[in-house]
């Protein structure tokens, strides 16, 4: 193994944290690559104490950002969630709040060149094979963080970053609805099992014998439930084609119940083996798909969601709110919402990787057994 330096950058995107990378600067090998993440993270200590990572799942994240090569896109995005307690890095979801982040990186690492004001960016997500456009504030041709943006799960202001998923249907399974149908019955427990930016599993809390209001710490610690919630969501993962999603992040289980604060529905994301404390971008943008189409366990909670109007998701930090709006009948669902992103600093993490990694950083420091 050798010691080698990398450079990246440690933001925060939406409510997650994690380490930017180029491409180009780490092995091109998708096995060495992981190990570098791997050891970038501290993954395998539950604090990650060796390592960038914060012994959380939303701040164990990393993204890697490369020029793209395709007509249709800027830049390529693909997210990788790290493990905590183990050594193994998943590729299979999208990060939407990591996403926020990702347009700012580029534009600050010469990808994308800033424009007067605020600058559009297409984003081609690798994970998923689909687009994202972001709309980052560029005044005087530079990114600024500074703002008076605020999104729950965040402390403070930043300027604001337009995040618009242009074709969400399909993110994993190609099928808006895997199964077909708009809700399923799994162990005699209605779900919605849907695919739109992320594939998730829907259901309502009451059926589980949740009120869809309890803390992240309360859900969690009801290790009953969490063992029945996983129980579902492997059945769930079976019958939407992704096979045993035993080793996955996907499908994500989501509770949802009525509002309490005038929102349009509240939920409860898991990630999947702990509850969000606050919202997955992906995920809101799949409740609110669910919640805008008859037929769906969501839109029985929320009945009169639909197009061209905003929807609130009501999560344990406060709410979402996001928009979904055709161009014509029958045409894509997009759906848009505004985050916000901020650089913590930049530099280089020192990581093992394998002496042979093709495409490997560069900068060698030392040598380790």
């Amino acid at each position: 193994m050798e010691t080698r330096a990398v450079p990246c950058t440690l933001m925060r995107g939406g409510t997650s944290r994690g380490p930017f990378f180029l491409a180009s600067d780490l092995p091109a090998d998708a096995s060495a690559r992981d190990a570098a993440l791997i050891s970038a993270m501290g993954a395998g200590h539950d604090l990650q104490i060796d390592g960038l990572g914060g012994g959380n799942p939303l701040t164990s994240k990393v993204a890697i950002v490369s020029r793209s090569f395709r007509p249709d896109a800027d830049i390529d995005y693909l997210f990788a969630q790290v493990k905590i307690g183990e050594q193994r890095v998943d590729t299979s979801p999208n990060c939407g709040n990591m996403l926020s982040a990702v347009g700012p990186f580029a534009i600050e690492r010469g990808l994308v060149r800033a424009q007067q004001g605020e600058t559009r960016i297409r984003i081609f997500n690798v994970n998923t094979g689909k687009r994202i456009e972001a709309v980052v504030q560029t005044p005087n041709g530079r990114v600024t963080y500074d703002g008076t943006c605020r999104i729950d799960g965040v402390p403070g202001m930043a300027a604001p970053v337009r995040l618009t998923f242009l074709d969400a249907a399909g993110a994993k399974t190609g099928a808006l609805f895997p199964t077909g149908r708009r809700t399923d019955i799994l162990d005699g427990i209605p779900c919605t099992l849907i695919d739109a930016a992320t594939p998730m599993m829907i259901v309502r809390a009451s059926h589980l014998g949740k009120t869809g209001y309890e803390s992240p710490a309360d859900l969690d610690a009801d290790r009953a439930f969490m063992a029945r919630l996983e129980s579902l969501r492997r059945e769930a993962g079976r019958r939407m084609g992704l096979g045993d999603v035993g080793d996955l992040v996907v499908p994500k289980p989501v509770l949802v119940a009525d509002p309490k604060a005038g929102g349009t529905l509240a939920a409860r994301y898991f990630m999947p083996h702990s509850a969000h404390k606050a919202l997955a971008v992906t995920g809101a943008v799949g409740i609110a798909t669910a919640a805008a189409i008859p037929g769906t366990v969501a839109n029985s909670v929320a009945p009169d969601a639909g197009l061209d109007a905003p929807i609130r998701i009501e999560h344990p930090s406060g709410a979402l709110d996001l928009t979904l709006a055709q161009s014509q009948p029958g045409a894509l669902i997009e759906a848009s919402l505004v985050r916000t992103a901020r650089k913590i600093f930049e530099g280089s993490v020192f990581v093992r990787v394998p002496e042979a990694a093709a495409g490997a950083p560069l900068v060698t420091y030392a040598k380790s057994a």
